[in-house]
């Protein structure tokens, strides 16, 4: 450990670890009192008023603090100031590793290393031989593995594309990812030990899944909401110059519920898409923007006007989510079947409304 790990920090260590989750027990509570996040995080950035970002270390006001607080820190930047990692919120982070329900000498495979924060927590329980933890980004995993290495830990942790699994220490017992994905990868399923659970960022939620046979599984969401960063792919910028031109619509739908009521089962039903706003002066929400990486884009103004362009309409997934959706639909309601060939997702009952996932690569 470093020598930031003093009296004050086990303190605040302690403290953490009791209001994360203050009304009921967990079996991974132990860890998070244990293992020093400060390690993992060295370092973070803030970002201020006018949204520039601030470098927070050891030696600034509050470091300890926010470390050692239930906030997502952002810990790394791309040359555009655009975050690549960051360390996730610990009371979500908590409530996925409770959903996956792994003991000791369980092994686990992890896609996304990050930090290592994680990892950590997994191997404190489950023991180090036990966790395998994977990260694209080779700078990211190589600093994981000397922070790992720092706090006594020492998982196996490797650089490649966490989606492919890691076949040589197959099968696992549980999986569990830090990175969004769209579906779950049929790796996954293809080395999972009978009756393992994988719990997996999918849309903005998290999917628990229980593999029931050779590349089949059940499952559901976790009522937790949740953003993860994407794993890396190349991004597509919206057409928007193409939608002035395109003839205009009118819709009853509220700009406004694509960022807030149907967020979740709009991840479902156009995965991948990005959205924007625009505000005026006062911060009020004037537009929203949406894209695909077909090219499909929409736009849609708080006065009702919709303008659409490329191979879907956007808009339309839209509306017809707002006439399902009366209010908020909870996560938790969202349920999952999985075979070699399909993945879909239904709402409430199996003959409700469903959105087939991508197929897994």
């Amino acid at each position: 450990m470093t020598w930031l790990d003093n009296d004050t920090a086990a303190a605040l260590r302690e403290k953490f670890a009791i209001t994360l989750a203050p009304t009921r027990t967990s079996a991974w509570r132990d860890a998070f009192a244990s293992v020093p996040r400060h390690v993992f995080v060295p370092a973070f950035y803030t970002q201020d008023a006018t949204g520039a970002w601030e470098h927070i270390g050891p030696g600034d006001p509050g470091y300890l603090e926010a470390v050692y607080s239930d906030r997502a820190l952002t810990t790394q930047l791309d040359e555009q100031g655009i975050p690549t990692s960051s360390s996730s919120e610990p009371s979500l982070m908590l409530a996925m590793l409770d959903a996956l329900d792994a003991r000791g000498g369980d092994t686990v495979f992890e896609l996304g290393t990050g930090t290592g924060y994680n990892a950590a927590l997994l191997s404190h329980r489950l023991g180090d031989q036990n966790v395998i933890t994977i990260d694209v980004d080779p700078d990211l995993a190589g600093a994981a593995a000397q922070r790992l290495a720092a706090a006594g830990l020492h998982p196996f942790v490797a650089t490649g594309d966490g989606a492919g699994g890691w076949p040589e220490r197959a099968p696992y017992r549980g999986f569990i990812a830090t990175a969004a994905l769209r579906a779950i990868p049929e790796a996954f399923l293809k080395q999972a030990a009978p009756g393992a659970v994988i719990v997996a960022p999918v849309g903005y939620g998290v999917l628990r899944v229980t593999v029931t046979a050779p590349g089949h599984g059940t499952g559901w969401f976790l009522p937790t909401p949740a953003h993860f960063m994407p794993r890396r792919t190349p991004s597509v910028a919206p057409a928007f110059d193409a939608a002035l031109e395109a003839e205009p619509t009118t819709t009853a739908t509220a700009p406004g519920d694509v960022l807030g009521r149907l967020r979740f089962p709009l991840s479902l039903a156009l995965p991948g898409h990005t959205t924007c706003s625009w505000r005026g002066e006062d911060g009020e929400l004037t537009a929203v923007g949406i894209w695909t990486e077909d090219g499909a884009t929409a736009t849609a103004h708080v006065s009702g006007t919709v303008r659409q362009v490329g191979p879907r309409r956007l808009w339309d997934v839209i509306e017809t989510l707002a006439e399902t959706f009366a209010g908020e639909p909870q996560r938790q309601e969202f349920h999952v079947n999985i075979t070699p060939t399909r993945q879909t997702v239904w709402y409430r009952t199996p003959d409700g409304p469903a959105w087939d996932l991508p197929q897994p690569r």
